[in-house]
């Protein structure tokens, strides 16, 4: 086998058929480049290790673990053994359209300014899914997410900072954060950061890795031209949950890269985000039988904030520093 210039790196916990569809989809739509397959297997419980052995062989390398490492844990066991240039990070929840995998990395080669590269994501139903790229946490936005603008003008640029406003994610556009879904860095900026902080067990880790790429020159950008599917939360089904590992992310990020001055108010800023929305779907819920699921949902949420207010570490407990 020639040297691959990209090592495509999926992480699947219990998601078979998905991640068969994903991988085949790689297959598919990617021929201009040579690439090899890394597929992580979190310990799934649904047959997804057996699976991708039956139907790809040794045309996909397959690490199965017995425990799950989680997503950025995972990632930095399968980029060890990759052998590509390039690292190209890919959630099991994707399928690549219209060989997205060789114009991300074309696109790459025409602007190695940037250290890391992202593409536009869609649902499948083919509209659009902002979430392949973010700005970066500020006091103003966690405000306006406490507050219940970003909800409430969520197409708007001022109200809703970290979403990026109305943007279609069309053309190109230097971003803050590009999305662990689909990320492209290459190999050697990924070794000089050490990979994803293992802090950030599930969220978070893809925008801690591009604000300390910042902090070392590179320009993460965005480019339109290369388009995947992505469904989004197919590991993680139970919403509160998911919202559970986000706040404890997000207060990581509030005191891993907030200056020292403004990390106490962030932190209340966000704290607030919780409990205003179940003010608020309580409030609603007297009109409408329809908010009561998230009244209880975001309920549970504050109720569980000892989980995630804990989600903070101080700066020398972090096990890398740049």
């Amino acid at each position: 086998m020639l040297q691959p210039l990209v090592s495509i790196i999926v992480v699947s916990y219990n998601t078979r058929e998905m991640t068969l569809a994903c991988l085949r989809s790689v297959f598919a739509e990617t021929h201009s480049f040579e690439f090899e397959v890394l597929v992580l297997d979190n310990a799934s419980e649904d047959g997804s290790a057996s699976a991708i052995e039956a139907d790809f062989g040794d045309r996909v390398r397959l690490i199965a673990k017995k425990t799950n490492l989680g997503f950025a844990a995972g990632n930095n066991v399968a980029a060890k053994q990759a052998a590509g240039e390039y690292l190209l990070l890919l959630n099991p929840d994707t399928v690549v359209l219209d060989n997205a995998v060789d114009k991300l990395l074309s696109f790459a080669r025409s602007r190695p300014d940037a250290g890391i590269w992202g593409g536009r994501t869609v649902f499948s139903d083919g509209a659009l899914n902002p979430g392949s790229c973010w700005s970066r946490q500020t006091l103003w936005s966690l405000a306006s997410q406490m507050s219940g603008l970003s909800s409430v003008f969520r197409k708007n640029s001022m109200c809703n900072p970290e979403g990026m406003g109305s943007w279609n994610r069309e053309g190109v556009r230097y971003v803050d954060i590009v999305s662990g879904c689909f990320l492209l860095i290459k190999r050697e900026l990924w070794l000089q950061l050490g990979g994803f902080r293992e802090e950030f067990f599930m969220y978070g880790e893809d925008a801690d890795l591009c604000l300390r790429a910042h902090k070392l020159g590179s320009r993460p950008i965005i480019t339109g031209s290369s388009t995947i599917v992505h469904y989004g939360g197919a590991s993680e089904t139970v919403h509160a949950d998911k919202l559970v590992r986000l706040l404890k992310a997000k207060m990581l990020l509030i005191q891993t890269h907030f200056p020292g001055y403004s990390r106490w108010l962030g932190r209340r800023l966000l704290a607030l985000w919780p409990l205003s929305r179940f003010w608020a779907y309580s409030l609603l819920s007297q009109v409408g039988r329809s908010f009561t699921v998230r009244r209880s949902m975001w309920g549970d949420v504050w109720r569980r904030r000892s989980e995630w207010s804990d989600g903070r570490v101080e700066l020398h407990e972090l096990k890398h520093t740049n």
